[in-house]
């Protein structure tokens, strides 16, 4: 198999996490390309036509994307049970989903920033990105502790890259403040080899 990637993209990020999480290093090779939506550069948009990574090319079917859809193939391919079977599942899937919508408001912000012309930019939805963040960063720390305290699930995985990518790129905003308990979680969590191997450059 083979994993369009780049070593920036938080998406990407968590399906690294989930191969190394399952054992599958050996089985996945991983293809480094880089774009924008203004400028698609090498990434594989004739692998998958909406032109975004990750994107997984299989030797028995047309190539999978995007990261909750690899994530899924490649738990159920290993066998990891990071995606539970019964009624904890739309807890992991809804924490997935929570992790991916903050990350996909991140990564606009930064969009807003590095290819909106600055004549163009509009501070206010900048910030309105960042609400839908916080708003998600206060309703994990007072309801999703719990869960996160549980067995190894893909949720946790998804969340632990976003929370990541907010120190990546947002540092400035300091997302910690307020929430001791999600802090000190992704502490922890960020100390597992298979996160630690997939930071991404300093510079």
């Amino acid at each position: 198999m083979h994993l369009y990637h780049s070593p920036t993209t938080p998406f990407g990020r968590k399906v690294m996490v989930l191969i190394l999480e399952a054992g599958l290093a050996d089985r996945v090779e991983v293809v480094e390309v880089s774009g924008t939506p203004v400028d698609p550069g090498n990434m594989p948009v004739n692998r998958n036509p909406l032109g975004k990574i990750p994107a997984l090319d299989r030797a028995d079917g047309p190539t999978i994307y995007d990261s909750p859809v690899i994530c899924r193939y490649l738990d159920d391919l290993s066998g990891a049970g990071l995606y539970p079977k019964g009624e904890p599942l739309w807890e992991v899937l809804t924490l997935e989903a929570t992790a991916d919508g903050i990350l996909d408001a991140a990564l606009l912000m930064v969009y807003e920033t590095r290819i909106r012309p600055e004549e163009l930019r509009y501070a206010p939805w900048v910030e309105g990105q960042w609400l839908k963040v916080t708003r998600a960063l206060d309703a994990l720390e007072a309801s999703w502790m719990a869960h996160l305290s549980g067995p190894l699930s893909m949720g946790q995985i998804a969340l632990g890259c976003a929370l990541g990518y907010l120190d990546f790129r947002h540092a400035a905003r300091d997302w910690r403040a307020g929430r001791p308990r999600l802090a000190a979680w992704a502490a922890a969590f960020a100390e597992r080899p298979a996160m630690r191997a997939t930071e991404p450059p300093k510079a």
